[in-house]
């Protein structure tokens, strides 16, 4: 596992097969930094889907309404939801969709980010200045590229929990 340098800005996510470690941005993008932490720390991310996961590209997941896999789950409905938190103005940056960095998922409108991201399977360049950066996998990505995919999957991978490093 990486060295966890700043525990308050980082995230670990449990998937199937380990721990996913994702250093935050909060330099770059403090609002969906912020996000991330708040709804990690209400536990709403927790047992959520990946629903859209493209091979070679990424794979999406944090719808906290409509994602829930132990809460009235529906996967056709999974990806169309966020929090009850208010939409993030956008924080584009010159930060690169690298391979395991962390986009903020949105609609057409760049000020819609809500609670889903999205993790880049591979550098994603197209995507550059469009969605916002706001992390980067450090350690498991692994575990991400071992992500069922579809669009949606037919048996899709959940976050078995997100927490913050400083709260482990």
């Amino acid at each position: 596992m990486a060295e966890i340098k700043d525990p308050e800005n980082t995230i670990i996510m449990t998937l199937k097969g380990g721990d996913v470690i994702i250093q935050l941005l909060p330099d770059v993008a403090p609002a969906h930094t912020a996000r991330m932490k708040e709804l990690a720390r209400a536990g709403k991310y927790d047992n959520v889907c990946f629903h859209r996961v493209i091979d070679g590209f990424m794979a999406q997941t944090g719808d906290v309404a409509n994602g829930n896999m132990e809460d009235n789950f529906n996967i056709g409905r999974a990806g169309t939801g966020g929090s009850d938190l208010p939409d993030l103005p956008a924080e584009f940056s010159k930060i690169p969709h690298a391979r395991g960095s962390l986009g903020a998922a949105r609609s057409a409108n760049p000020n819609s980010a809500n609670s889903q991201f999205f993790i880049n399977f591979k550098d994603n360049d197209f995507l550059n200045g469009q969605y916002t950066v706001y992390g980067q996998v450090i350690s498991g990505m692994e575990h991400v590229d071992a992500i069922v995919r579809g669009e949606p999957p037919m048996n899709p991978d959940r976050m078995i929990s997100v927490k913050v490093a400083a709260d482990v």
